[in-house]
Protein backbone atom coordinates (compact mmCIF):
# COMPACT_ATOMS: atom_id res chain seq x y z
CA UNK A 1 0.00 0.00 0.00
CA UNK A 2 1.47 2.91 -1.29
CA UNK A 3 1.72 5.89 1.57
CA UNK A 4 -0.19 9.22 1.31
CA UNK A 5 2.79 10.58 3.18
CA UNK A 6 3.82 14.39 2.39
CA UNK A 7 6.99 14.57 0.46
CA UNK A 8 8.35 17.54 2.45
CA UNK A 9 7.93 15.64 5.67
CA UNK A 10 5.17 18.28 6.98
CA UNK A 11 1.78 17.98 8.86
CA UNK A 12 -1.31 19.92 9.89
CA UNK A 13 -1.93 19.94 13.99
CA UNK A 14 -3.98 21.68 16.43
CA UNK A 15 -1.43 23.43 18.59
CA UNK A 16 -2.31 24.86 22.17
CA UNK A 17 0.34 27.22 23.39
CA UNK A 18 -1.23 28.58 26.21
CA UNK A 19 -4.20 28.06 28.32
CA UNK A 20 -7.85 29.38 27.94
CA UNK A 21 -11.32 28.93 25.86
CA UNK A 22 -11.53 27.14 22.53
CA UNK A 23 -9.86 29.79 20.58
CA UNK A 24 -6.41 29.20 21.78
CA UNK A 25 -5.97 26.06 19.48
CA UNK A 26 -3.74 27.07 16.32
CA UNK A 27 -3.59 25.07 13.41
CA UNK A 28 0.03 25.05 11.93
CA UNK A 29 2.74 23.15 10.13
CA UNK A 30 4.76 20.53 11.91
CA UNK A 31 7.07 18.59 10.84
CA UNK A 32 5.94 14.66 10.87
CA UNK A 33 7.03 12.85 13.85
CA UNK A 34 9.64 9.64 13.24
CA UNK A 35 8.97 6.71 15.39
CA UNK A 36 11.97 4.89 16.89
CA UNK A 37 12.23 1.44 17.94
CA UNK A 38 9.15 0.47 20.23
CA UNK A 39 6.84 3.02 18.69
CA UNK A 40 4.65 3.38 15.48
CA UNK A 41 3.84 6.26 13.39
CA UNK A 42 0.12 6.53 12.40
CA UNK A 43 -1.68 8.86 10.15
CA UNK A 44 -4.92 9.69 11.83
CA UNK A 45 -8.12 9.27 10.35
CA UNK A 46 -10.21 10.37 12.68
CA UNK A 47 -10.61 11.20 16.72
CA UNK A 48 -12.58 11.57 19.52
CA UNK A 49 -13.35 14.56 21.71
CA UNK A 50 -12.54 13.90 25.05
CA UNK A 51 -13.66 16.49 28.40
CA UNK A 52 -9.93 15.45 29.61
CA UNK A 53 -8.60 17.45 27.00
CA UNK A 54 -11.12 20.44 27.72
CA UNK A 55 -9.96 20.34 31.57
CA UNK A 56 -6.56 20.57 30.26
CA UNK A 57 -7.21 23.00 27.98
CA UNK A 58 -8.76 25.07 30.81
CA UNK A 59 -5.24 24.37 32.69
CA UNK A 60 -6.51 22.10 35.08
CA UNK A 61 -4.18 19.45 33.88
CA UNK A 62 -0.52 20.75 36.02
CA UNK A 63 1.87 18.70 34.86
CA UNK A 64 0.98 19.03 31.10
CA UNK A 65 3.79 21.34 29.31
CA UNK A 66 2.72 23.43 26.60
CA UNK A 67 3.17 23.60 23.55
CA UNK A 68 1.23 20.90 23.55
CA UNK A 69 -0.77 18.72 20.48
CA UNK A 70 -3.66 17.68 22.68
CA UNK A 71 -5.56 14.10 22.19
CA UNK A 72 -5.91 11.47 24.34
CA UNK A 73 -6.82 8.74 21.53
CA UNK A 74 -6.96 9.17 17.52
CA UNK A 75 -7.87 5.86 14.67
CA UNK A 76 -6.14 5.69 11.60
CA UNK A 77 -3.48 3.88 9.39
CA UNK A 78 -0.30 2.23 10.28
CA UNK A 79 3.03 4.13 8.43
CA UNK A 80 5.65 2.74 10.08
CA UNK A 81 6.43 -0.17 13.18
CA UNK A 82 9.70 -0.28 13.38
CA UNK A 83 10.51 -3.32 15.15
CA UNK A 84 7.04 -3.93 15.35
CA UNK A 85 6.79 -5.29 11.46
CA UNK A 86 5.50 -8.99 12.49
CA UNK A 87 2.51 -7.29 14.51
CA UNK A 88 1.94 -3.89 12.25
CA UNK A 89 1.61 -3.61 8.44
CA UNK A 90 1.31 -0.68 6.60
CA UNK A 91 -1.78 0.32 6.02
CA UNK A 92 -3.45 -1.52 9.13
CA UNK A 93 -6.47 0.10 10.46
CA UNK A 94 -5.58 1.21 14.31
CA UNK A 95 -6.64 2.45 17.40
CA UNK A 96 -5.00 4.14 20.49
CA UNK A 97 -5.78 6.02 23.42
CA UNK A 98 -4.17 6.88 27.30
CA UNK A 99 -0.83 5.96 27.68
CA UNK A 100 0.37 9.69 27.97
CA UNK A 101 -0.73 10.66 25.01
CA UNK A 102 -1.90 14.60 24.69
CA UNK A 103 -0.24 15.07 27.70
CA UNK A 104 3.16 13.90 27.91
CA UNK A 105 3.50 13.57 24.38
CA UNK A 106 1.90 15.16 21.04
CA UNK A 107 -1.53 13.15 21.09
CA UNK A 108 -4.43 13.09 18.67
CA UNK A 109 -5.27 16.29 16.82
CA UNK A 110 -3.08 16.44 14.07
CA UNK A 111 -2.63 14.18 10.80
CA UNK A 112 -0.01 11.99 12.62
CA UNK A 113 1.15 10.72 15.76
CA UNK A 114 3.54 8.80 17.00
CA UNK A 115 2.89 6.71 20.19
CA UNK A 116 4.30 2.89 21.91
CA UNK A 117 2.94 0.10 19.93
CA UNK A 118 1.88 -1.58 22.75
CA UNK A 119 -0.89 0.68 22.86
CA UNK A 120 -2.35 0.13 19.85
CA UNK A 121 -5.16 -2.49 18.54
CA UNK A 122 -5.60 -3.62 15.03
CA UNK A 123 -9.07 -3.61 14.58
CA UNK A 124 -9.67 -6.09 12.16
CA UNK A 125 -13.35 -5.62 11.05
CA UNK A 126 -12.36 -2.03 10.77
CA UNK A 127 -14.74 -2.71 7.03
CA UNK A 128 -17.53 -2.53 9.03
CA UNK A 129 -18.09 0.62 9.97
CA UNK A 130 -17.04 4.52 8.93
CA UNK A 131 -14.38 7.30 9.80
CA UNK A 132 -16.17 8.40 12.11
CA UNK A 133 -17.74 5.71 14.17
CA UNK A 134 -14.31 3.81 14.65
CA UNK A 135 -12.91 7.40 15.88
CA UNK A 136 -15.53 7.53 18.41
CA UNK A 137 -14.72 3.97 19.77
CA UNK A 138 -11.43 3.67 21.98
CA UNK A 139 -11.77 5.73 24.78
CA UNK A 140 -15.35 5.78 24.76
CA UNK A 141 -15.28 2.23 24.39
CA UNK A 142 -12.40 1.14 26.44
CA UNK A 143 -14.01 3.41 29.32
CA UNK A 144 -17.56 1.80 29.01
CA UNK A 145 -16.10 -1.68 28.79
CA UNK A 146 -14.27 -1.67 31.57
CA UNK A 147 -16.14 0.39 33.93
CA UNK A 148 -19.28 -2.51 33.30
CA UNK A 149 -17.60 -5.83 33.32
CA UNK A 150 -14.15 -4.78 35.14
CA UNK A 151 -15.25 -2.41 37.85
CA UNK A 152 -19.34 -3.07 38.00
CA UNK A 153 -18.95 -6.84 37.26
CA UNK A 154 -22.00 -6.81 35.61
CA UNK A 155 -24.44 -9.28 34.79
CA UNK A 156 -27.28 -10.32 32.86
CA UNK A 157 -30.34 -9.40 34.90
CA UNK A 158 -28.84 -6.98 36.93
CA UNK A 159 -30.21 -3.26 37.02
CA UNK A 160 -27.97 -1.07 36.17
CA UNK A 161 -28.62 3.02 36.81
CA UNK A 162 -25.95 5.72 34.81
CA UNK A 163 -26.26 8.63 35.86
CA UNK A 164 -25.41 10.71 33.50
CA UNK A 165 -26.94 9.09 30.88
CA UNK A 166 -26.38 11.48 28.13
CA UNK A 167 -22.85 11.46 27.97
CA UNK A 168 -20.86 9.71 25.35
CA UNK A 169 -19.80 6.97 27.78
CA UNK A 170 -23.27 6.71 29.61
CA UNK A 171 -25.17 6.30 25.52
CA UNK A 172 -22.49 3.23 25.16
CA UNK A 173 -23.24 2.06 28.78
CA UNK A 174 -26.60 1.35 27.87
CA UNK A 175 -26.52 0.40 24.76
CA UNK A 176 -23.98 -2.26 25.56
CA UNK A 177 -25.35 -3.07 29.25
CA UNK A 178 -28.85 -3.85 27.42
CA UNK A 179 -27.14 -5.87 25.03
CA UNK A 180 -26.47 -8.30 28.11
CA UNK A 181 -29.29 -8.76 29.61
CA UNK A 182 -29.53 -5.96 32.63
CA UNK A 183 -32.12 -4.09 32.73
CA UNK A 184 -31.19 -0.16 32.41
CA UNK A 185 -32.10 3.41 33.23
CA UNK A 186 -30.56 6.56 33.15
CA UNK A 187 -30.70 9.85 34.27
CA UNK A 188 -30.70 13.45 32.63
CA UNK A 189 -30.98 17.16 33.93
CA UNK A 190 -32.57 17.70 30.56
CA UNK A 191 -36.64 16.20 29.52
CA UNK A 192 -36.01 16.74 26.22
CA UNK A 193 -33.27 14.18 26.20
CA UNK A 194 -35.50 10.80 27.60
CA UNK A 195 -35.67 10.26 23.39
CA UNK A 196 -32.02 9.99 22.97
CA UNK A 197 -31.55 8.05 26.09
CA UNK A 198 -34.60 5.23 25.48
CA UNK A 199 -33.54 5.44 22.01
CA UNK A 200 -30.03 3.88 23.33
CA UNK A 201 -31.61 1.41 25.50
CA UNK A 202 -32.16 3.06 28.80
CA UNK A 203 -35.85 1.71 29.80
CA UNK A 204 -36.64 3.97 32.82
CA UNK A 205 -35.30 7.64 32.95
CA UNK A 206 -34.91 10.16 35.79
CA UNK A 207 -34.90 13.73 35.47
CA UNK A 208 -32.11 14.74 37.80
CA UNK A 209 -32.20 17.72 39.86
CA UNK A 210 -28.90 17.05 41.51
CA UNK A 211 -31.21 14.19 43.93
CA UNK A 212 -32.74 11.02 42.22
CA UNK A 213 -32.61 8.64 45.19
CA UNK A 214 -36.41 9.87 46.39
CA UNK A 215 -37.46 9.23 43.21
CA UNK A 216 -36.09 6.04 43.07
CA UNK A 217 -37.62 4.48 46.53
CA UNK A 218 -41.00 4.43 44.43
CA UNK A 219 -38.98 2.07 41.84
CA UNK A 220 -37.82 -1.59 42.49
CA UNK A 221 -33.90 -0.39 42.82
CA UNK A 222 -30.74 -1.26 41.24
CA UNK A 223 -27.64 -3.07 42.60
CA UNK A 224 -25.28 -1.47 40.17
CA UNK A 225 -25.11 2.27 39.80
CA UNK A 226 -22.38 3.77 37.23
CA UNK A 227 -21.82 7.18 38.10
CA UNK A 228 -20.78 10.44 35.08
CA UNK A 229 -21.33 13.04 36.89
CA UNK A 230 -18.97 13.15 39.84
CA UNK A 231 -18.74 14.02 43.41
CA UNK A 232 -21.77 16.74 43.44
CA UNK A 233 -24.07 13.47 42.39
CA UNK A 234 -21.98 10.69 44.15
CA UNK A 235 -23.85 10.79 47.65
CA UNK A 236 -27.06 10.72 46.43
CA UNK A 237 -25.92 7.64 43.83
CA UNK A 238 -24.81 5.76 47.02
CA UNK A 239 -28.41 6.35 48.31
CA UNK A 240 -29.86 4.91 44.89
CA UNK A 241 -28.68 1.19 45.46
CA UNK A 242 -29.89 -1.73 47.39
CA UNK A 243 -27.99 -3.87 49.54
CA UNK A 244 -24.84 -5.60 48.12
CA UNK A 245 -24.63 -3.62 45.17
CA UNK A 246 -21.94 -1.34 43.71
CA UNK A 247 -21.68 2.19 42.91
CA UNK A 248 -18.64 2.88 40.51
CA UNK A 249 -17.43 6.40 39.11
CA UNK A 250 -15.79 6.97 36.16
CA UNK A 251 -16.07 10.02 35.44
CA UNK A 252 -16.39 13.85 36.34
CA UNK A 253 -18.55 16.02 33.70
CA UNK A 254 -19.61 18.15 36.93
CA UNK A 255 -16.07 19.06 36.28
CA UNK A 256 -15.07 18.54 40.28
CA UNK A 257 -12.92 15.84 41.33
CA UNK A 258 -13.13 16.59 45.51
CA UNK A 259 -15.95 17.28 47.59
CA UNK A 260 -15.58 20.69 49.15
CA UNK A 261 -16.46 19.68 52.57
CA UNK A 262 -15.36 16.52 54.33
CA UNK A 263 -16.47 13.21 52.99
CA UNK A 264 -17.40 10.72 55.29
CA UNK A 265 -17.62 7.06 54.37
CA UNK A 266 -19.51 6.09 57.54
CA UNK A 267 -22.41 8.61 56.77
CA UNK A 268 -22.41 8.50 53.16
CA UNK A 269 -21.99 4.82 52.24
CA UNK A 270 -25.02 2.49 53.26
CA UNK A 271 -24.70 -0.47 54.99
CA UNK A 272 -23.47 -3.24 52.21
CA UNK A 273 -23.16 -1.10 49.42
CA UNK A 274 -19.38 -1.43 47.43
CA UNK A 275 -18.25 2.10 46.44
CA UNK A 276 -15.58 1.74 43.70
CA UNK A 277 -14.08 3.39 40.65
CA UNK A 278 -12.89 2.88 37.03
CA UNK A 279 -9.75 4.40 35.66
CA UNK A 280 -8.60 4.57 31.60
CA UNK A 281 -5.24 3.82 30.84
CA UNK A 282 -3.39 1.94 27.33
CA UNK A 283 -3.51 -1.24 28.75
CA UNK A 284 -7.82 -1.37 28.95
CA UNK A 285 -7.43 -0.37 25.55
CA UNK A 286 -5.36 -3.52 24.67
CA UNK A 287 -7.69 -5.43 26.81
CA UNK A 288 -10.96 -4.03 25.32
CA UNK A 289 -12.42 -6.51 22.36
CA UNK A 290 -12.76 -3.57 19.94
CA UNK A 291 -13.75 -5.97 16.84
CA UNK A 292 -16.58 -7.74 18.57
CA UNK A 293 -18.04 -4.28 19.87
CA UNK A 294 -17.29 -3.22 16.11
CA UNK A 295 -19.26 -6.41 14.74
CA UNK A 296 -22.30 -5.58 17.30
CA UNK A 297 -21.96 -2.09 16.34
CA UNK A 298 -22.35 -3.80 12.25
CA UNK A 299 -25.12 -5.48 13.40
CA UNK A 300 -26.78 -2.63 14.96
CA UNK A 301 -27.06 -4.30 18.55
CA UNK A 302 -25.29 -1.68 19.93
CA UNK A 303 -25.73 1.82 18.41
CA UNK A 304 -23.15 4.13 20.30
CA UNK A 305 -24.05 7.49 19.48
CA UNK A 306 -22.59 9.78 17.63
CA UNK A 307 -23.51 13.60 18.92
CA UNK A 308 -21.82 15.54 16.27
CA UNK A 309 -18.86 14.85 13.59
CA UNK A 310 -16.76 18.20 12.41
CA UNK A 311 -14.23 17.66 9.54
CA UNK A 312 -11.17 19.21 9.55
CA UNK A 313 -8.95 20.55 12.05
CA UNK A 314 -9.27 24.02 11.49
CA UNK A 315 -13.11 22.90 13.52
CA UNK A 316 -11.21 22.28 16.42
CA UNK A 317 -11.85 25.35 18.20
CA UNK A 318 -16.13 25.02 16.76
CA UNK A 319 -15.83 21.16 18.31
CA UNK A 320 -14.89 22.22 21.97
CA UNK A 321 -16.93 25.26 22.03
CA UNK A 322 -19.64 22.63 21.40
CA UNK A 323 -18.20 20.32 24.07
CA UNK A 324 -17.89 23.66 26.39
CA UNK A 325 -21.51 24.43 26.16
CA UNK A 326 -22.31 20.54 26.23
CA UNK A 327 -24.54 21.00 23.06
CA UNK A 328 -23.48 17.71 21.22
CA UNK A 329 -26.09 14.79 22.94
CA UNK A 330 -23.59 11.91 21.97
CA UNK A 331 -19.77 11.86 21.40
CA UNK A 332 -17.73 13.94 19.27
CA UNK A 333 -15.95 13.24 16.78
CA UNK A 334 -13.24 14.85 14.26
CA UNK A 335 -12.52 13.54 10.20
CA UNK A 336 -9.06 14.95 9.42
CA UNK A 337 -10.91 15.78 5.91
CA UNK A 338 -13.93 15.51 4.12
CA UNK A 339 -13.58 12.21 1.89
CA UNK A 340 -13.58 10.32 5.08
CA UNK A 341 -17.15 11.11 5.07
CA UNK A 342 -17.73 8.70 2.27
CA UNK A 343 -16.22 5.72 3.72
CA UNK A 344 -19.56 2.82 3.38
CA UNK A 345 -20.37 -0.04 5.53
CA UNK A 346 -20.12 -3.36 3.44
CA UNK A 347 -23.03 -4.65 4.20
CA UNK A 348 -24.93 -3.05 1.61
CA UNK A 349 -22.66 0.19 0.76
CA UNK A 350 -24.90 2.31 3.25
CA UNK A 351 -23.34 5.26 5.04
CA UNK A 352 -23.07 5.29 8.82
CA UNK A 353 -26.34 6.90 9.10
CA UNK A 354 -28.27 4.84 7.17
CA UNK A 355 -27.44 1.67 9.15
CA UNK A 356 -26.96 2.62 12.99
CA UNK A 357 -29.38 6.17 13.12
CA UNK A 358 -32.94 6.86 12.67
CA UNK A 359 -33.28 9.90 11.01
CA UNK A 360 -33.74 12.04 14.37
CA UNK A 361 -30.58 10.76 15.46
CA UNK A 362 -28.35 10.66 12.52
CA UNK A 363 -24.90 12.95 14.07
CA UNK A 364 -24.76 16.09 12.47
CA UNK A 365 -21.39 16.83 9.81
CA UNK A 366 -20.11 20.59 10.00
Amino acid sequence: MASRRPNDGFMMAAVVYEVGGPEVFKVERRQIPKPEKGQVLIRIKAFGLNRSEMFTRQGHSPTVKFPRILGIEAAGVIEEAPGNEDKFKEGDVVATAMGGMGREFDGGYAEYTVVPASQVQVVKSADKISWEMLGALPEMMQTTWGALFKALRLQKNDRLLIRGGTTSVGLAAAAIAKSQGAFVAATTRKPEREQLLRANGAEQVFVDNGSVADQIEQTEGFNKVLEMVGVTTLRDSLQCVEEGGTVCMVGSVSGKWAFDDEFSPMVSIPTAVSLTAYHSSAKALIETPLDEIVTQLGTERIKALIGKVFVGLDKVNEAHRCMDEDRAGGKIVILIDDELTSKPWRTGGRSLADNIYSDQSAPHIY
